[in-house]
């Protein structure tokens, strides 16, 4: 009472500052409950064009090309829960309904992890908003396990399905290109649901993957602080108790690094040592 805004801008920023704040709310009461990380996978239909020779090594212009390829689904599921979500693109097999749902789902998400997520998923999902002109964040939180496994480790393949089967955690489900054929071609609802099916499996996989990597993975977040402890926190878990010193070593400019180990997720994480 005795308080009045004077003018629509006024007003406008006003609600600005009002929306600012409930959105900070908003984000801080949900990060203080459980950070959320998402599992991806896409799959994608190649280009159709005009080719005069079959064979290897043939050079296929780009004016070529008579329809461009596009995202047939999208599948994820958030850690923790059981449920493995679908997109799809719509009976004209436009993938802009999709992708503008998908949008909604990824700002949500603290970290996103794909297997060969950086390079081909995130980048095949930005170039598609790009020709439809759907925002995006410049950039997101990503841990990518194909770069995961090969710089910290030596596998006989990189491959999504032999990392699964050679930990014991599962496999890809078995499919042909003729799959893709039906889908693109024929519109094939049976086949589309195989296609749903295959992606599914692959998200599950890389959950599983990711659990068996991730104790060598370096945190990308630090969850202590997002659910509002201190930065002595462990970053994988936020617990305050039961953190062990295991190392502690020094930069070349003196500067004192500690390995800790935690209890509760059995994680290890480094931070800067000031004494305790």
């Amino acid at each position: 009472e005795g308080h009045f805004v004077k003018s629509n801008s006024e007003a406008v920023s006003v609600h600005g500052i009002i929306s600012d704040a409930a959105f900070f709310y908003s984000h801080l009461k949900r990060t203080m409950e459980k950070p959320k990380r998402l599992y991806f996978d896409i799959e994608t239909s190649p280009n159709i064009g005009f080719f005069w020779t079959a064979g290897y090594k043939q050079n296929i212009d780009y004016s070529n090309i008579i329809r461009e390829r596009e995202i047939i689904c999208i599948c994820y599921k958030w850690e923790g829960s059981r449920q493995v979500h679908s997109l799809q693109w719509d009976g004209k097999q436009s993938d802009k309904k999709m992708l503008i749902d998908f949008m909604d789902v990824m700002k949500e998400a603290d970290e996103m992890i794909g297997h060969n997520g950086d390079k081909f998923d995130l980048a095949w999902i930005r170039t598609r908003c790009l020709f439809h002109r759907i925002p995006m964040f410049p950039s997101y939180r990503t841990i990518d396990t194909l770069k995961v496994s090969r710089s910290k480790f030596r596998f006989n393949s990189n491959r999504l399905n032999y990392i699964a089967d050679y930990l014991g955690v599962g496999n890809k489900h078995h499919t042909t290109f003729d799959l893709w054929r039906k889908i693109v071609l024929d519109k094939s609802d049976s086949a589309m649901k195989k296609m749903v099916a295959y992606c599914k499996q692959d998200v599950k996989l890389l959950e599983r993957v990711f659990i068996e990597l991730a104790p060598h993975v370096e945190p990308k977040t630090h969850h202590g602080v997002l659910a509002g402890q201190d930065r002595g926190s462990c970053p994988h878990c936020g617990s305050v108790a039961g953190l062990h010193r295991r190392r502690l070593t020094s930069t070349p400019t003196g500067l004192l690094k500690a390995q800790y180990s935690c209890v509760k997720c059995n994680r290890w994480h480094t931070k800067t040592y000031k004494g305790e």
